[in-house]
């Protein structure tokens, strides 16, 4: 590793730009071997590996090149004695970044890469580097992120980035197999709808024929109206929100992992939740140890999900000396304060019903509460959720309790005609859960290509 710092630093002092050379046709040539299928055991055998330059280091009439394909690293070594003086002058020509293949035979290594390295009998140049970026590989000062997302493509080849989306990957397949396991169907709802989901004014509106139309802020809707067929569904998909301020917690469009189930109230799929957070930070100890040392990072989990009422949090916090209003949402300073003794995983339930949305059902026996629940981690909130209104009448009420008209809801409000029946959900920010497994602060670190104020592309 060190090494590829060593030779990243060298070429960050090279031109940026570089003379062009001719690509080299893909031709019949095809992939024998991934990294990770590479072991000392396959000595002598032939292959066909391909990837993109992470490092060249040249030493006498030696050259190593580092390529890395989608699983991690290989190497390459050229001796100019065996490769012969026309390929040898090829290899010296090649880039940092530059895409190639290399037809060889392995040699087992103990110091390579998975204990073997390929001896080169022939490249071929399928995707010429000629700009040297402003992004090292293995820096640990690295350009702004602002910088860094100009080449978006490029900043996700560095090895915390890979690690980062690693976990993401194995974070989504727990998801959808835990849900898939305990029934759960996957669906998929509209992503242009007719009105605002949550009300207010964080929409994106766009021209859909004649007509005007909003992006969805999430499926809320359609999932409660999918119980009424299906029981139990989810989906994991887009959800938009003109958020009008830019944070490290915020973007534009995000990935929703939303959760609805009929016959249940909010203490059942708060446990659902619970269960799914347990299992995902399991399973990416166990399965993603090498990337969470590249991230210096270890997921944690507490013993239990402590649940406090939303009056328990602010007698804790006037404790403290943060008073808050009741019936206030509860600030990012109050949530700092809460976090330096709940540094990990906990809920708040029982919120006033004035400040949440008008699908969520109130206490039976104070009806000032809800039946709801925030799950946060620290001070960053990642879920919310709660107990859904299953009668028409209430819903209308709340509707024109929020200065909602009920007209623009008569889509959602008829089928409960239909004998809609209890029913209980939530969603998690998924990009917020994916900061609590990596250890990044700034949401679009775990965003492929974030939207939000600034950026509408890459």
């Amino acid at each position: 590793m060190s090494d590829l710092r060593a030779e990243s630093k060298k070429t960050a002092a090279k031109q940026k730009k570089r003379t062009e050379i001719e690509l080299d046709e893909l031709g019949d040539w095809r992939r024998t071997h991934y990294s990770s299928n590479l072991t000392p055991e396959l000595d002598g055998q032939g292959c066909v590996v391909f990837g993109w330059i992470a490092s060249i280091r040249h030493q006498g009439n030696i050259t190593f090149i580092v390529i890395m394909d989608k699983d991690g690293l290989i190497q390459v070594t050229a001796k100019k004695d065996e490769v012969g003086e026309k390929l040898y002058e090829k290899i010296q020509r090649l880039t940092p970044h530059t895409s190639i293949g290399v037809k060889g035979v392995l040699k087992a290594i103990p110091k390579a890469p998975n204990g073997v390295e390929v001896r080169p009998q022939e490249i071929k140049v399928v995707g010429y580097a000629s700009v040297n970026p402003s992004i090292q590989l293995y820096a640990r000062k690295l350009p702004s992120l602002d910088k860094r997302l100009e080449i978006r493509a490029v900043d996700l080849r560095r090895p915390a980035a890979q690690a980062i989306f690693k976990i993401r990957q194995e974070a989504l397949k727990v998801i959808r197999a835990h849900l898939l396991k305990n029934g759960y169907q996957e669906v998929h709802t509209p992503k242009i709808i007719s009105s605002a989901t949550e009300g207010g004014a964080a929409l994106f509106p766009l021209l859909y024929y004649n007509k005007e139309a909003f992006l969805t802020q999430s499926p809320q809707l359609y999932k409660e109206q999918l119980v009424m067929a299906f029981e139990k569904v989810f989906e994991i998909g887009p959800a938009f929100r003109a958020e009008q301020s830019r944070t490290l917690e915020h973007l534009s469009e995000f990935i929703s992992v939303d959760v609805e189930e009929a016959y249940v109230d909010y203490r059942d799929v708060m446990s659902r939740l619970e269960a799914i957070v347990r299992e995902v930070v399991e399973v990416v100890k166990n399965k993603c140890a090498k990337e969470l040392a590249i991230l210096q990072y270890e997921p944690t989990l507490p013993d239990t999900f402590k649940r406090f009422t939303y009056d328990e949090v602010l007698e804790i916090l006037a404790e403290h000396g943060y008073k808050v209003e009741w019936g206030e949402d509860l600030s990012s300073a109050a949530l700092a304060k809460l976090a330096e003794s709940n540094p990990s995983y906990y809920f708040i339930i029982d919120w006033p019903t004035q400040s949440k949305p008008f699908y969520i059902s109130q206490k039976k026996d104070d009806p000032k509460l809800s039946e709801s629940f925030d799950l946060i981690f620290g001070s960053l909130e990642i879920a919310s959720g709660g107990t859904r209104v299953s009668s028409r009448r209430v819903l209308e009420k709340r509707l024109k309790e929020k200065g909602l008209n009920p007209k623009s809801f008569a889509y959602h409000l008829k089928v409960f005609d239909y004998g809609m029946p209890p029913h209980a959900g939530f969603g998690l920010g998924f990009e917020r859960f994916l900061m609590t497994l990596t250890g990044q602060k700034n949401i679009r670190e775990v965003t492929y290509f974030p939207r939000d104020q600034r950026h509408l592309t890459p």
